[in-house]
């Protein structure tokens, strides 16, 4: 069913006459390009497979993977009473192939929720029994100390985490989380017995380049840095393009089937063929009950870490229950 997937992933660049004035948002583009571009060659993990000139990237391994939704709520909603709610309303829409209502078929859908953290223990309590995981959004990397307004993975897995996002976006973005602490979160997550849920994916003006690969593949290879292959049984890959997240635009579902093979080719070099394989990889990015069907035809595609959609219960229950090409 894993089908031998292509892709390109080169920026080209035209020089300006040199009395030609260059904007700076021109100059920025070049440098973030060439930045890219020179550390690509550095890294085995994005060597790519040569057929007659072109660049193709394969999968090697058939292989069958359990599905997993995900929802993240972010800063939502606003009270306690709210948060208790959606989770009571979602526990009612559940499908017969999710793995709360098929256990024990081992690929039912997996279903996760990402509360904001005062609500983290009474969501738990409302949908545990039906068998829903709860994740956490965030955590910092250190077990305690003065670190006003932080979390620690012993704080979160104490009050019955089993997942945490780590990567996001808009951790990158709002909060300033770089490479070298998601490296450092996504091992204590691990070694604190948790898993991982590490978002990857280019902004627009990445997109624009056409150098989503080499962003997604420089992500991937940081972020997992010092992460054994026996680990990665516990981790679950992300991709979310930053200009789809929140925005209403969602990606091509064969342009995003195309990065989630890429980055088994990633995974692959790595580690090997078989944790490419199985470890599954989301899609992230104004998914929608419209949206999913069609994502979740795709061979490559394992599931969808929703946001905005995961606060209405009836559409999060929609994209759980999708239907099966």
């Amino acid at each position: 069913r894993r089908q031998a997937m292509s892709g390109k992933d080169s920026a080209t660049h035209s020089k300006a006459p040199q009395q030609q004035k260059i904007d700076t948002s021109q100059i920025s583009r070049m440098k973030l390009s060439i930045t890219l571009l020179s550390t690509i060659s550095c890294a085995s993990a994005f060597s790519p497979v040569h057929h007659g000139g072109s660049r193709a990237f394969v999968t090697k391994l058939d292989a069958q993977r359990q599905p997993i939704m995900a929802g993240n709520w972010k800063m939502n909603p606003a009270t306690e009473d709210d948060a208790i709610k959606l989770a009571s309303d979602l526990t009612t829409l559940l499908g017969d192939e999710t793995c709360p209502m098929d256990e024990e078929n081992e690929f039912c859908t997996e279903v996760v929720i990402f509360p904001p953290h005062p609500f983290i223990s009474r969501v738990k309590d409302k949908v545990e029994d039906i068998g829903i995981t709860v994740g956490a959004q965030s955590v910092f990397f250190e077990d305690s100390g003065a670190y006003t307004g932080s979390v620690s993975t012993n704080m979160v897995k104490s009050v019955g985490c089993e997942y945490v996002l780590c990567g996001h976006s808009e951790r990158r973005t709002l909060f300033n989380d770089d490479d070298e602490a998601i490296n450092r979160k996504v091992k204590k997550v691990l070694d604190d017995g948790m898993r991982v849920v590490l978002c990857v994916g280019e902004t627009r003006e990445e997109y624009d380049l056409d150098i989503k690969n080499a962003v997604c593949a420089m992500q991937l290879s940081k972020d997992l840095f010092g992460v054994t292959k026996e680990q990665m049984k516990d981790v679950v890959i992300a991709y979310e393009p930053v200009w789809a997240i929140g925005t209403g635009l969602v990606c091509d579902a064969k342009a995003a089937n195309e990065v989630h093979a890429y980055l088994r080719t990633v995974l692959s070099d790595l580690y090997d063929d078989d944790v490419a394989q199985s470890v599954r990889i989301q899609y992230g990015g104004s998914v929608t009950p419209e949206s999913v069907d069609e994502l979740m035809a795709q061979p490559e595609i394992d599931g969808c870490l929703v946001g905005g959609a995961s606060l209405v219960a009836e559409k999060f229950g929609r994209i759980i229950n999708f239907q099966k090409a």
